[in-house]
């Protein structure tokens, strides 16, 4: 009964998490129990959170401008502030649109750079760009991954990464798998805050993004690819090694055809 009420607890108070988090949080709690009985049990109570589509295609990559090949799939990972991921999204309101740009560090999951606009163009990616950029004072190397919209390849925020020293790679076209980081960070707020709740004005939801972002995303809110730890947890765990540098390549290695002679 006391794991029961727990279980239900747990599955109220974060409607959005799915029977694994949720045996995460029991175990935070004291108790040893394994997800196929938490899944039983939410299942029995009606709790078990509703999926949707994953992927929705928004990107308009008809566009002048240069793109990038895609790099990040070979990079490994072991410091922050070796790959960033970007991305655009829209946000309804009761009577309007509004359009949210964020940057991840992918190493830590973490929103490092986010901005809110009422219209679609390079400012809202610009905007969230600097702040990132003054949150985090990457070094030259860093590599920044987006998709091959125009908001990402146009000369105002390529020649602010290029400033930076920073290596521009994008996702193919209609791959937004490519750029899954970015794309779960969005599908969690949209479930998690934006359907939670109905908003009148974009000062509001101006607000309330902010504080899901800093308050309950980078600092509480679990992540199952990282161990079930959150960003904050997970970057002061892995604090950045003493000698930063950039992520290495790495490619798929396959035995010599010929033997060395």
């Amino acid at each position: 009964m006391a794991l029961r009420d727990a279980v239900q607890k747990a599955a109220l108070a974060h409607r959005r998490y799915g029977y694994r988090r949720i045996t995460a949080l029991l175990e935070r709690g004291g108790f040893v129990v394994g997800v196929k009985r938490v899944r039983r049990i939410m299942k029995q109570d009606n709790l078990l959170a509703i999926g949707r589509r994953k992927f929705v295609v928004t990107t308009d990559a008809r566009h002048p401008f240069r793109v990038y090949p895609n790099l990040a799939q070979h990079l490994e990972l072991n410091d922050i502030n070796q790959l960033w991921v970007a991305d655009l999204t829209y946000l309804r309101l009761e009577r309007e649109f509004a359009f949210l740009a964020v940057l991840l560090d992918a190493y830590s999951r973490k929103v490092i750079g986010w901005s809110l606009a009422r219209c679609l163009d390079h400012r809202v990616a610009v905007q969230a760009l600097e702040r990132a950029i003054g949150t985090r004072h990457p070094q030259p190397g860093l590599l920044h991954h987006s998709d091959r919209g125009a908001q990402y390849a146009c000369y105002h925020y390529v020649e602010r990464l290029e400033r930076i020293g920073a290596v521009l790679s994008m996702s193919r076209p209609g791959s937004p798998w490519e750029n899954g980081k970015c794309e779960s960070f969005i599908k969690t707020l949209k479930q998690e805050e934006i359907d939670a709740r109905p908003y009148a004005s974009f000062e509001q939801l101006e607000t309330h993004i902010e504080e899901f972002i800093q308050e309950v995303y980078n600092s509480v809110r679990l992540h199952s690819a990282l161990n079930y730890c959150s960003p904050l947890e997970f970057e002061q765990a892995h604090s950045p090694r003493p000698a930063w540098t950039p992520a290495a390549l790495s490619f798929l290695r396959h035995e010599e055809i010929y033997s060395d002679v």
